[in-house]
C-alpha cells in the first residue's frame, strides 16, 4: 500500500463535498489517469478560484459549491486578468511563475472538460462559453533554465563526501552546548545518516522514500522496490538501484532499527521516528525528512540544500557517467525532456574540471 496515495485520498474525499457539482464529476472523470496527490493539488487551486470569485463579486454564491456554471459563462478575460494578478500579489512566496501558470493550467483542464467533454441531458455542453480557452499560458521554465537556477547549489563529489562526514561526526560538536540538540543528534544520528547517503547514492524522491518498508530494500542486488511518483498502480513496485555506498549506511540503520526506534512488529516502514509523547516507532513524514536535511545544510554551510537538491547532485554525477535515457531511468522521469537539465549541469561542471586541468598542469 502506497502511504502517501492512501492519505492523499483521505484528502481528497475530505474536500470533495466542499466542490461545486461540476468539479466533483471532473474529479470523478480524472480519478483513473491522476493520482490522488494530483487531484488533492487541482482542488486547492479550485479553492483559490472559488473562494476569489466569491470575494470579488463574481459569483452571488455564500458557500464554494454554490457557484454556478453560468457565472462560469459570464467571466471575462478581465476577471481572468484579475485573477492572474491576484496570483501574483497575494502571498507572494507561494506563487511564483511556476505556480501562477500550474493554477491557470487547473482551470484550464476544468474548462475544458466542461465545455469539450461533459453533456447535460440533451447532449449540450455543460459549459456553453469557455474564457480560458483564450488564455495563453506560457511556459516557465525550460530545461536549461532550471540547470542556471541550480548551479552552484548541488554538492559536486568531494562535498558529498564532506556532507556525510559532518552528519556523522562533526555535527554534534556544533550543537554540543545545546543539550536538547545533542541529545536528538546522538539519538538519530545513523538513521539521518542513512537517509540522506541513500537519497545521494539513489537519487529517489522524498514522497518515493517515505515509502519505503524494510522489505523493499535488497542488500546483495543493491535494488530498492519504489512506488514510482505518478504511476496508479499499487500493484508494482518499480525496481531502483542504489550504490554501494549506501549499503554500510544502511546495514548500520538496519541494526539498530527495531531496538532505538521500538518498531511494532506491525510497523514494515524502512525510516521510523518516535513522535512525541508516543512510545513506539513510526514510518517519518515527508516534512521530518526534509526538515532534518535543512537542520544539518544550514549548519553545514549550505541553506539552500534541500531533499530535492540532494536528488539533483546524485543525478549530474549520475550523468556524467551514463546516457540520458539511463539517467531518466533512474530518476523515474516521464519524459526525457526534463533529465535534459543535467546535460546543461554537466556540461558547466566538465567545463570546469577541464579549467582545473588545465591550471594544475601549467608550468610553475
Amino acid at each position: 500500500m502506497n502511504i502517501l496515495k492512501q492519505k492523499d485520498r483521505l484528502e481528497l474525499d475530505k474536500k470533495l463535498p466542499a466542490m461545486p457539482w461540476y468539479i466533483e464529476k471532473f474529479i470523478s472523470y480524472k480519478l483513473p489517469d491522476l493520482s490522488p496527490s494530483s487531484l488533492v493539488e487541482y482542488i486547492r487551486d479550485y479553492e483559490t478560484f472559488l473562494n476569489w470569485l466569491m470575494a470579488e463579486g463574481l459569483s452571488q454564491a455564500q458557500l464554494m459549491r454554490e457557484v454556478t456554471l453560468l457565472e462560469l459563462e459570464k467571466l471575462h478575460m478581465d476577471s481572468i486578468d484579475g485573477f492572474r494578478m491576484y496570483l501574483s500579489t497575494y502571498k507572494a512566496e507561494r506563487n511564483s511563475k511556476t505556480t501562477i501558470s500550474r493554477k491557470l493550467s487547473s482551470l484550464r483542464s476544468l474548462f475544458h472538460y466542461l465545455s469539450q467533454i461533459a453533456e447535460d441531458e440533451e447532449f449540450y455542453p455543460l459549459l456553453k462559453r469557455n474564457v480560458m480557452a483564450k488564455v495563453t499560458i506560457k511556459r516557465t521554465h525550460k530545461p536549461k533554465d532550471t540547470a542556471a537556477k541550480l548551479e552552484g547549489k548541488l554538492l559536486q563529489e568531494e562535498e558529498i563526501t564532506e556532507f556525510m562526514a559532518y552528519i556523522k561526526q562533526h555535527y554534534g560538536t556544533d550543537v554540543a552546548t545545546n543539550k536538547q540538540a545533542l541529545y536528538a543528534y546522538e539519538l538519530n544520528r545513523i538513521r539521518d545518516a542513512c537517509i540522506i547517503s541513500f537519497i545521494l547514492h539513489s537519487g529517489l524522491r522524498v514522497s518515493e522514500l517515505v515509502n519505503l518498508n524494510v522489505d523493499d530494500i535488497d542488500l546483495k542486488k543493491k535494488l530498492s522496490y519504489v512506488y514510482r511518483k505518478g504511476k496508479n498502480d499499487d500493484t508494482f513496485k518499480t525496481p531502483v538501484y542504489f550504490r554501494q555506498e549506501a549499503v554500510e549506511d544502511l546495514q548500520a540503520y538496519l541494526t539498530l532499527r527495531d531496538v532505538r526506534y521500538k518498531a511494532p512488529k506491525r510497523e514494515k516502514a524502512l525510516f521510523l521516528a518516535i513522535a512525541n509523547g508516543k512510545n513506539e516507532g513510526s514510518r517519518m513524514t515527508k516534512r521530518a525528512i526534509q526538515e532534518m536535511v535543512i537542520k544539518y545544510a544550514k549548519r553545514f554551510g549550505k541553506p539552500y540544500l534541500s531533499v530535492h537538491k540532494l536528488r539533483h547532485s546524485f543525478a549530474t554525477d549520475y550523468y556524467l557517467r551514463n546516457d540520458i535515457y539511463k539517467t531518466q531511468e533512474q530518476l523515474g522521469h516521464a519524459s526525457p525532456e526534463t533529465t535534459q537539465i543535467y546535460a546543461h549541469l554537466t556540461d558547466k561542471t566538465m567545463a570546469k574540471a577541464i579549467d582545473q586541468t588545465k591550471k594544475e598542469e601549467a608550468p610553475q
